[in-house]
């Protein structure tokens, strides 16, 4: 028998956690290593007690089913929900700046897909970067998550103010606003720039309809939670909607070594579509 916690809600058994396990790896491809008991358990708690539920088993015995549709989803939102922050790993958004945008004809919408965008801020910071150097407008991004809740913070662009660390000064006054009233101790990014990014629902797992193909894709913090088979499924994805000599970018603990990709190594945590590759473009 599990032990009852403070909050009157069994602790999380082994077998339990071996189910969402389960559960999570087929619906969203991610892997939870041993040890991550506890990550279950603090994100789903405060979720049981509103439902009045006091086992995980008990709770996880609705998901999946007829007419729990929306539960489902909340609970994949719950653990699929990664810290970000602006202008993380700046040396992407450098390559961004001082290669990809100089080389790109201008003839062409400069496409760029920020693919596990969760709250925004890894979506937001692209756009700033590329209104400050392609200021006739001739870029678009694309952010998708698996997470309606994230989403649809995204698509609000409001931050607290301490994100406003990450961010430089001069584009912090340029393209974000300081909250005031209700919404004092918040920033938000301005209209101009928020009518640029689409958010988009998307399970990477799933096929990639509608999204059309990219000149640059942000697959940052994602492959870290994939065993080596659905790393290489979602990069022959992902490699159907880029361009020719499009770039991707992985986080810098991730790595495409040992895979069969196709892209080649510009820099580390940086590579590139080959121009000859042959592949669909949807």
């Amino acid at each position: 028998m599990s032990a009852i916690g403070e909050a009157g809600v069994a602790a999380l058994g082994a077998e339990e956690f071996r189910w969402i396990c389960r559960f999570l790896r087929d619906r969203t491809g991610i892997s939870l290593r041993d040890g991550k008991q506890a990550m279950v358990m603090g994100r789903l708690e405060k979720r049981l007690r509103r439902l009045g539920l006091s086992s995980y088993g008990a709770y996880f015995a609705r998901l999946g089913k007829p007419g729990e549709e929306a539960e489902t989803r909340i609970a994949i939102d719950l653990l699929t929900t990664n810290e970000t922050f602006f202008f993380r790993e700046p040396k992407h958004f450098d390559f961004l700046r001082e290669t990809i945008v100089p080389a790109h004809p201008r003839s062409r919408l400069l496409r760029v897909w920020s693919a596990a965008s969760s709250s925004g801020e890894e979506a937001y910071t692209i756009a700033m970067t590329l209104a400050e150097h392609l200021p006739d407008g001739g870029w678009e991004v694309v952010g998708t998550d698996i997470s309606t809740r994230v989403l649809e913070t995204a698509r609000g662009g409001l931050y607290p103010i301490a994100a406003a660390q990450k961010i430089p000064v001069a584009l912090l006054r340029r393209y974000c606003l300081k909250g005031c009233d209700e919404y004092e101790g918040y920033l938000r990014i301005g209209p101009e720039l928020r009518s640029r990014v689409a958010f988009v629902h998307a399970n990477l797992l799933q096929p990639l309809q509608g999204l059309g193909v990219f000149d640059v894709v942000f697959l940052r913090n994602v492959m870290i939670y994939f065993d080596v088979d659905t790393k290489q499924d979602l990069l022959r994805r992902i490699a159907a909607v880029m361009r020719p000599g499009a770039y991707l970018f992985t986080s810098h603990s991730e790595s495409l070594s040992g895979l069969d990709t196709g892209f080649e190594v510009v820099a580390p945590s940086i590579y590139r579509r080959p121009e000859d590759a042959a592949r669909a473009t949807g």
